[in-house]
C-alpha cells in the first residue's frame, strides 16, 4: 500500500474504532441512553485516548517520518500518535478481518472500558450550555466564529457566545 496510502488506513481505523467501541458500550452498559453510550464512546475515542494507547503499544518507535517530524519531535506528538492508531487498527481489519479486529480493539481499550464511568462522562460545554438555557426557558444561544487555528484535518476554533444579548460573562 506504501506511505500515501496511510490516511485510507487512518479512516478505515477511525470508523472501525467507534463502531468497536460503540457495540462494546452497547453490550456492558444495557440501561444506558443513547446520549450517555456517545459521550462515553467520545472520551474513549479521542485523539488523547487513541495516542495514550499508541504510547503504550510504543508505535511511536515504529513510525516512518520525514527528517523534519523526526527532529521536531513526531514520534512523541499525539495528532501523529493517534493517526497512527486509527491506521494500525484498519490494517487490522484488513489482514485479520473484523472478529480479528474487534478482538485486539477491545483488548487494548480493556483498562480504559474498566476507568469510564457511565455517571461520570461530561457533556460537552456546547451542550452544557445549550441544555441549561433551555431549563431555564432562555433562548438558544449564538455563535460567532472569532479565529481559526490549525491544519484542516486538526482546526481549533476560538467561538465568542452570546446569550441574550450578554457576550461577557
Amino acid at each position: 500500500m506504501g506511505p500515501s496510502h496511510n490516511e485510507r488506513l487512518e479512516f478505515l481505523g477511525d470508523s472501525i474504532v467507534n463502531f468497536v467501541i460503540a457495540e462494546a458500550l452497547f453490550r456492558r452498559y444495557p440501561e444506558a441512553r443513547e446520549g450517555k453510550l456517545t459521550r462515553m464512546r467520545a472520551s474513549l475515542v479521542r485523539g488523547q485516548s487513541l495516542s495514550e494507547l499508541a504510547r503504550r503499544l510504543q508505535l511511536g518507535e515504529a513510525i516512518r517520518l520525514g527528517s523534519g517530524e523526526r527532529k521536531s519531535g513526531g514520534r512523541r506528538r499525539d495528532s501523529i500518535l493517534a493517526d497512527t492508531m486509527e491506521a494500525v487498527i484498519g490494517a487490522v481489519f484488513l489482514d485479520g478481518g473484523m472478529v480479528a479486529c474487534q478482538e485486539a480493539v477491545n483488548k487494548w481499550f480493556e483498562s480504559d472500558f474498566a476507568s469510564v464511568n457511565p455517571h461520570q462522562v461530561d457533556k460537552d460545554p456546547k451542550t452544557a450550555l445549550q441544555e441549561w438555557l433551555q431549563r431555564e426557558k432562555k433562548r438558544l444561544p449564538v455563535y460567532r466564529v472569532l479565529e481559526v487555528l490549525g491544519p484542516a484535518h486538526q482546526q481549533i476554533f476560538r467561538v465568542q457566545v452570546q446569550v441574550d444579548g450578554l457576550t461577557d460573562f
